[in-house]
């Protein structure tokens, strides 16, 4: 016990700095930083299930731009 007394100045000191660098980060800090993540990726990203029903409907799309391109050679001839 009389070892960490008179070494505590230095762990103190130790500690500040770590703090400062922001090598250490508190549990609130990175609650915050999890948030921002977490935020910037909904605003930048899209969901699966967007991408997916996204897809489907430009096949939709194809499909019937092909029956439309269909009827016109059809008529033309």
């Amino acid at each position: 016990m009389e070892q960490i007394i008179q070494y505590s100045p230095i762990l103190i000191a130790v500690m500040i700095f770590l703090i400062q660098q922001r090598i250490v980060v508190t549990p609130e800090q990175l609650e915050k930083k999890h948030r921002e993540i977490i935020e910037d990726v909904e605003e930048r990203f899209v969901t699966i299930n967007s991408h997916k029903d996204l897809k489907e409907q430009f096949g939709e799309i194809k499909e019937k731009i092909d029956r439309i391109y269909d009827c016109v050679i059809q008529n033309n001839m």
